[in-house]
This record gives structure tokens, sequence and C-alpha cells, in this order.
């Protein structure tokens, strides 16, 4: 007799085993994306730029205290978008009072040959740079990320993570690992880390030090991700089974009551 409740990539027919595996090539290449993502949306909001630290996370979503809102972009995810000594003259007229006047001899042409063209209206999420008004809202003090937009992400990344990782986990479910203990927490772990990162931002918002628990949250989630990755290639394709479990034909011999509960 044999556990019917577990079968092991083994068993699986050939076509199954193939869908499994470009699956995962497909949601491991997207995860690497989601981590450059976070790199360059976050990067260099602390004025180093080419580095991401737990001052950049703590500015994205509580804000700066020395900075307005267009100096953080031009420091993090705009930054690439205009020439240094562009970026120089724009932080030295806020520095020096926004006046409208140095807007017009030396802003303007900047905003209009760099920033316009995405900045014109026409996308609902991004400030509209197409006056002088508009670019001096850009000059209030960065307060981070607004609850609305917290709100708006937030039900992104709660329901489309738990997808990616319900996909991921039921294909790691196939692998034979022991103690069952770390093969279960394995499969957890990334769907508490999804709630206590999605909380951190909040918490972050209100208080910075909570920086670090996006950063734990983050860490934990990838390092699963990795973990269920990796198994699951491997014992699909190169891992030999032990000889009493190949005997069953990739599925948990039955020996008592308690090994039916093995999953």
């Amino acid at each position: 007799m044999s556990n019917r409740h577990f079968y092991h990539f083994s068993a699986l027919p050939m076509s199954m085993r193939m869908v499994y595996t470009m699956t995962l090539l497909v949601l491991g290449t997207g995860y690497l994306f989601a981590m450059l993502q976070v790199f360059f949306s976050h990067a260099g909001l602390d004025g180093k730029p080419d580095s991401l630290s737990a001052e950049d996370i703590r500015i994205a979503y509580h804000g700066s205290d020395s900075d307005t809102r267009l100096e953080t972009a031009l420091k993090g995810p705009m930054a690439g978008m205009l020439p240094p000594e562009e970026r120089a003259v724009i932080f030295a007229w806020v520095k020096d009072g926004t006046s409208q006047e140095s807007y017009g001899q030396k802003i303007k042409p900047i905003v209009e040959s760099r920033c316009v063209a995405c900045h014109d209206g026409s996308n609902p999420h991004l400030p509209v740079l197409t006056s002088y008004e508009g670019v001096t809202k850009m000059t209030a003090r960065d307060e981070g990320a607004t609850i609305p937009t917290l709100v708006r992400v937030s039900h992104i990344h709660l329901f489309g993570i738990t997808f990616i990782f319900f996909i991921v986990s039921s294909i790691f479910a196939h692998a034979y690992m022991r103690p069952l203990w770390l093969k279960c927490a394995i499969i957890m772990l990334p769907f508490l880390t999804i709630l206590t990162d999605i909380f951190s931002w909040y918490l972050t918002k209100m208080y910075p030090g909570f920086a670090w628990f996006i950063i734990g949250s983050g860490a934990l989630m990838g390092l699963s991700f990795a973990i269920q990755w990796i198994v699951s290639m491997w014992q699909m394709w190169f891992y030999r089974l032990p000889d009493e479990i190949q005997e069953c034909g990739g599925a948990l011999p039955v020996l008592g009551r308690a090994d039916t509960r093995d999953v």
C-alpha cells in the first residue's frame, strides 16, 4: 500500500514535470525582475546612488526629514532621467526658494526637455509638471508614500504574491523533505511574511524604525522562494529518492496511522 496523499516528482508524468519546470522558470525570472524593480525604485533616496539601504526604505515609506518630494525623486527613481549637472541646477533652485523668475530662466527648459513627456497629465498616477505651480507642488517636504497609495499597492501585492506562492508551494509539495515540519515551515513562511511585509509599510509610515521589518520580511520571502525553487527543480530532474520510496512508485509507504498524515 502507499500513501495517496503524496506523490514525488518522479511519480509524475513527463508532461506534468515539464509544466512545473516551465512555470518555475518563468516565475523565477519574474521574481528577479521584481527585485530589480525594488532596487531601481528605492536605491539612492538617501543621496547615495547605486546602493539600497534601510534609510532608502525609511524614506520611501516614512518620508525625508530634509528633502522635498522633487529632490527625493531626483535622487532615487528619476536619477537616471537627468544628467548630474541638470539635477544640481534643480537642487540649487529648491534650496534658494523656488522663485518663479529662476524657474523660467533655469528650470522650465530642463523640465520641458526631460520631464513633460511623461508628466503631462496623461497618467493620473504621476504628478503634472507642465507649469510652475505644478512643479512647486513637488517642492513640499517629502512625507513618503501616502495612505491611498499604500492601500492601492497593498491589495495588488496581497492577491498577486499570494497567487505566485500558491503555485510555487503547490509544486514544492511534491518534494521529499525530512523532517516534515521543516517542509511545512518553508511553505508557510512566505504567506506569513507577505502579511508582515504589508503591515510594516503602514508601521514604517508612522514609525520609521519598522523599515527593518520590511527588509526582514522581504529577505525571508526571497529565501523561501529560493529554497522551494531550487529543491523543486533539483528533485524534479536530478534527485534519487530513498529506495523504500522508489519501491512505492514515488509515494510514501503506509506503515501505520501516523504515516497517512505525512503529506
